[in-house]
């Protein structure tokens, strides 16, 4: 027979040692996956549709190990450990979902394996004079195959040349 366990709300004023549940900043997530990455319990997750052009950063609080580590490694501050009320022995699974756009490759019309707003973040850390910024731009832009063929096509035209 199911048991029911009876418990009170527990407000965690100060959360020992980082504890707290991962909250994810949908105006702040790139999608860039940094902290998919790192999270030892699977509890984040990428998934891209490449039909539909969207990139699901999905964090499941029920396989949650409070380990702070995606919201050490987050480049934009999306994700802060926040504190949170006990209300069960047992974790509930909770999902939170952030979608974000996909970025359409200029080169070939297909969905690149990054987020437009991660490229756009990539393209504002570039120092002005540290680069060739438009050749880098002219290559960011583009898909994984895209890029891979006009390496291709620039080394092979090269060694024609010279």
């Amino acid at each position: 027979m199911p048991e029911t366990l009876k418990c009170s709300l527990i407000p965690l004023e100060h959360l020992p040692n980082g504890l707290g549940v991962p909250q994810i900043d949908p105006e702040l997530c790139i999608g860039c996956g940094a902290c998919v990455n790192v999270c030892p319990a699977g509890a984040l997750q990428a998934i891209d549709d490449y039909m539909e052009g969207i990139r699901k950063i999905s964090l499941n609080i029920g396989k949650c190990t409070p380990c702070t580590r995606c919201e050490e490694v987050c480049p934009t501050g999306a994700i802060k450990i926040a504190t949170f009320e006990v209300i069960s022995l047992r974790k509930r699974a909770y999902v939170e979902v952030v979608e974000l756009r996909l970025h359409l490759c200029p080169g070939c019309g297909n969905y690149a394996d990054y987020t437009e707003r991660s490229l756009e973040k990539s393209l504002q850390m570039l120092s002005e004079g540290m680069f060739d910024r438009d050749e880098i731009v002219g290559r960011a832009v583009l898909c994984r195959s895209c890029r891979r063929k006009l390496t291709v096509n620039e080394t092979m035209r090269a060694s024609r040349e010279g």
